[in-house]
């Protein structure tokens, strides 16, 4: 069950943010840089639902509804393409699937809301039903994020972090349903140009803190807001390492972390020029270190090599906490049994 959720404080300075001290196992010092403590949560969907997050990290499966996306070549623009990856990702062990519209990729256009529709509500149409587990919508319009939810959608997925239509946050307070607020700085087309940072995981929790004061006014409740360093968005690759390597900032925002890495260009920071697909092992990496971090949830493309990584990670965590570990309670739904 979830523990009690303490309302964050606002205006924390940086060091407030920091993941500080050590904790011990069987006489052990851990330090907290290396493995970081995961507090639990719950959160409500429409359909009456409860998400669990902690007890094992979540996988988010991508589905990319895009002529032009980056890591999948754009062949799940069709409907009944999308479907079939909806069912893979599903059948992989996909625990959330996240369905997006617009390309966010480093100097894509803006795409009209009836564009996007046209892209978002055929897929959903198909999907919806047919999957077993909650569908997100990654929009930042208002006008998408609520037709899909009309289509039943139970998540909204904002990586512009209420930027680009604040809306967004009134559409989710209306619709109760769980908020994603993903670190940004302006759009597609210049976000390189607010790629300046000194201290990168403080700067990316105080930046967030303000966004969620914003869904708050709104009428989001806090106990639906989950948060995302925004690994790519308005970062070089030397920041996006940097705010995987400090993730632990974020837990002063006292919210369940997604982190998106899959396959994205700053893992050839260290591979060398990799195209997208190449860079799963490199993505295996990155989500691991997520979840040793103290990640919730990873958000990936190919659900079935990635839930072998989070539930060895997990299992290694569990061991770190004294915890039992059989495959059967980190498999989805599992449980952990506390010694």
């Amino acid at each position: 069950c979830c523990g009690d959720l303490q309302p964050c404080q606002p205006h924390l300075s940086f060091s407030s943010f920091r993941a500080r001290g050590a904790f011990s196992r069987a006489g052990k010092l851990v330090s907290t840089e290396i493995m970081l403590p995961r507090k639990p949560y719950t959160l409500s969907l429409p359909d009456g639902r409860i998400l669990r997050l902690g007890d094992r990290t979540l996988v988010m499966g991508i589905i990319n509804v895009t002529p032009d996306s980056f890591a999948d070549g754009g062949d799940r623009i069709d409907p009944a393409h999308a479907l079939d990856a909806a069912l893979a990702l599903e059948a992989g062990g996909a625990d959330i699937l996240d369905v997006g519209g617009e390309s966010t990729r480093p100097g894509a256009d803006v795409l009209p809301a009836t564009e996007e529709l046209g892209r978002v509500l055929p897929v959903l149409r198909r999907m919806i039903g047919r999957v077993r587990v909650p569908v997100s919508i990654d929009t930042s319009k208002a006008d998408v994020a609520r037709q899909a939810i009309d289509h039943g959608v139970s998540i909204i997925n904002d990586v512009s972090s209420l930027g680009y239509d604040p809306g967004i946050a009134d559409v989710a307070a209306a619709a109760r349903v769980p908020l994603v607020l993903t670190h940004n700085r302006g759009t597609s087309h210049d976000m390189y140009r607010h790629a300046r940072y000194t201290d990168v995981g403080g700067t990316i929790a105080l930046e967030l803190r303000a966004v969620i004061d914003i869904a708050l006014a709104a009428g989001v409740s806090e106990e639906q807001i989950i948060v995302d360093p925004g690994l790519g968005f308005a970062k070089r690759a030397e920041h996006t390492l940097a705010a995987l390597a400090d993730l632990g900032a974020l837990s002063g925002l006292d919210r369940p972390i997604l982190v998106g890495p899959s396959r994205k260009s700053f893992l050839t920071a260290a591979l060398g020029e990799r195209s997208p697909a190449a860079r799963e092992w490199g993505t295996a990496a990155a989500v691991a270190s997520a979840v040793l971090l103290g990640a919730h949830v990873v958000r990936v493309h190919d659900t079935l090599a990635h839930v072998d990584v989070v539930r060895v990670a997990d299992a290694i965590r569990a061991h770190t906490a004294g915890v039992d570990v059989t495959a059967d309670s980190l498999a989805v739904g599992g449980k952990l049994k506390s010694e």
